[in-house]
C-alpha cells in the first residue's frame, strides 16, 4: 500500500473527528503536531466501527485509506466504505501505476456488502482495459447502486465495460463519459436503473442506444451528449414511457440523420445543438411537460415544441421565428435569448402566443454572443399577457440602451397593467447608469405598483 497512502493525508480527517468528539482547537493542533495524549486516542477508539466508517465517508477515499496506518484496528476499517472514488485529472503516470497495483490487490478484499457508489476518473492513463473491467466486475458483485466512469485515454474508445454491467439488478444510477465504447449485450436488463448519463461515448452499433433504453423499464432521467466525430450513430431514438427528464445535445455531425422522441411522462426537456435542414425531427406525445429548454438551429421550431403546449416554463434561443397562430396556453415563465438577429420579432410572437405569461426574462443563454438586433416592430394589438398576467420583467442580457432595446422595455412598461417589477442589468461601460435610469424612469407605466430596478 506504500506509495498510494500518504501519512499527511490523515490531516483532513482530524477536523471531522474534532466535530464528532467536541475537541477544541488546541486539541486539534496537538494532533497535527503528533502530540495527542492518550485520552483523546481513547475517545476515538471508543467509537463503534460503524460510526467510524460513517465519519470516513466525509473525506476523500484516498484519505480514508491512509487511516490504515494509525493502528491495527484501523488497518481494514476503510474496506467497509460503501462509497469509493479513485483517480483524478492530475495523476502522473507513476501514480496511475500505483493506483492500479492498489486496486488489483485491495478491491477483491473489500468487505462492504453493498457499494452505494463507485467512481473512476481516469485521465491520460495507459491502464489496461482488462484491469478496469476486473474492478468493475468486483464493484458490481457488491450490489452496486451507482456507477460513474470518466475515461479519457488512448487508444480511443476502448471497451472497458464488462458484460455483467448490463444485467445488474441493483444499479440505479449509471454515468459514463469520455472515450468509452458502449457495446450492449443482447441480454441487457437493468430493472432498477432510474438515471442514465452518456456523455460523448461511442456506440458499437446504430441500435445500441435504443437497445439499452428499451430495457430500462423505470428509467426517469436521461442525458445524452452525442459526439461530434461519432460515425456509428445515425439517429437518436428515445421511446421511453417512464422518462421524466431528458437532456439531449445534437452536435454538428453530418452522420446524424435526425431524432425521434416519444416520452408521454416527460416533465423536463432540454435540447441543444445544430439541427440541419435534412434532419428528420419527430417529437410527440408530451402531455405532461412542464419545463423546456431549446437552444437550437432548426428551420421548423414548431415541430420541436408542437407537442409541448402544456409547458409552463420555456427557455428559447432560435434563429427561426415561431409560426403565427401557435399558442402556449399554460406558459407562465419565458426566457428568451437576445443573440439571434430576429430577437425582437421572436419576442412579439412569443408574447402573443402566451396569454397566461407571468414572468419574462430577456437574457443571453449559455454564454452566447449577441450579433445585433432587428428593429422593434410594435404589435398592432397589445398581447393578452401584458393586459392580464405579466408581473415580472428582467433584462439580464447585457442591456446597452440602444434604441431597439429601449423601445422594447418602454413598450412593456407602457402596456403591462399588472407588472410588479422591472429589473434591468447593464455594464457601466455599455450605457451610463444615470442616463439609463433617467430615460426609463420618465417613460409611462401602465402599472402604478411597478418598481423599476437597475443592477
Amino acid at each position: 500500500m506504500s506509495g498510494f497512502i500518504c501519512q499527511s493525508c490523515c490531516i483532513p480527517l482530524l477536523s471531522i473527528f474534532s466535530k464528532s468528539l467536541c475537541l477544541d482547537s488546541a486539541d486539534v493542533e496537538n494532533c497535527r503536531l503528533g502530540l495527542c495524549v492518550c485520552k483523546e486516542m481513547d475517545r476515538i477508539s471508543g467509537l463503534s466501527d460503524e460510526l467510524l466508517v460513517k465519519i470516513l465517508l466525509f473525506v476523500p477515499t484516498k484519505v480514508a485509506v491512509s487511516t490504515s496506518i494509525l493502528s491495527k484496528r484501523w488497518e481494514c476499517l476503510w474496506m467497509w466504505l460503501p462509497k469509493l472514488k479513485y483517480g483524478h485529472m492530475y495523476c502522473s503516470e507513476s501514480e496511475w501505476e500505483k493506483l492500479q497495483c492498489f486496486l488489483d490487490r485491495n478491491l477483491p478484499l473489500h468487505r462492504a456488502p453493498v457499494i452505494e457508489s463507485f467512481r473512476l476518473e481516469l485521465f491520460n492513463t495507459r491502464l489496461k482495459p482488462e484491469n478496469i473491467k476486473m474492478w468493475l466486475v468486483l464493484a458490481l458483485s457488491h450490489s452496486l447502486r451507482e456507477l460513474e466512469i470518466v475515461y479519457v485515454s488512448y487508444p480511443n474508445r476502448l471497451n472497458i465495460l464488462p458484460s455483467n454491467l448490463f444485467t445488474c439488478k441493483s444499479l440505479v444510477i449509471l454515468k459514463l463519459g469520455g472515450r468509452i465504447l458502449l457495446d450492449v449485450t443482447r441480454l441487457v436488463s437493468l430493472p432498477s436503473l432510474k438515471t442514465l448519463r452518456l456523455l460523448k461515448v461511442k456506440y458499437f452499433k446504430d441500435e445500441t442506444l435504443q437497445r439499452l433504453l428499451s430495457n430500462c423499464p423505470i428509467l426517469e432521467d436521461l442525458m445524452v451528449d452525442l459526439h461530434e466525430r461519432d460515425t456509428t450513430t445515425t439517429k437518436f431514438t428515445a421511446l421511453v414511457p417512464s422518462l421524466r427528464r431528458l437532456t439531449l445535445r445534437i452536435p454538428d455531425n453530418p452522420h446524424i440523420d435526425g431524432f425521434m422522441i416519444e416520452t408521454p411522462a416527460l416533465k423536463y426537456f432540454k435540447l441543444s445543438g445544430n439541427i440541419r435542414n435534412y434532419h428528420y425531427c419527430s417529437i410527440e406525445n408530451m402531455p405532461n411537460l412542464i419545463e423546456a429548454h431549446l437552444d437550437v438551429e432548426f428551420p421548423d421550431i414548431k415541430s420541436l415544441i408542437g407537442s409541448a403546449t402544456s409547458v409552463k416554463r420555456l427557455t428559447l434561443c432560435s434563429k427561426t421565428l415561431l409560426a403565427e397562430g401557435f399558442v402556449l396556453n399554460q406558459l407562465e415563465h419565458l426566457e428568451v435569448c437576445t443573440c439571434p438577429m430576429i430577437f425582437s420579432n421572436q419576442l412579439v410572437r412569443l408574447l402573443k402566443a402566451s396569454p397566461k405569461l407571468k414572468r419574462l426574462d430577456i437574457s443571453v443563454v449559455n454564454h452566447h454572443k449577441p450579433i445585433g438586433m432587428d428593429e422593434w416592430n410594435q404589435p398592432s394589438t397589445v398581447p393578452e399577457c401584458l393586459l392580464s398576467s405579466l408581473q415580472s420583467l428582467s433584462w439580464s442580457g447585457e442591456y446597452t440602451g440602444k434604441p431597439q432595446e429601449r423601445d422594447i422595455v418602454v413598450y412593456i412598461l407602457k402596456h403591462a397593467l399588472h407588472l410588479k417589477t422591472a429589473t434591468i442589468k447593464s455594464y457601466e461601460s455599455a450605457v451610463p447608469k444615470f442616463e439609463m435610469l433617467k430615460e426609463l424612469s420618465l417613460s409611462s407605466r401602465a402599472s402604478a405598483a411597478c418598481q423599476l430596478m437597475f443592477d
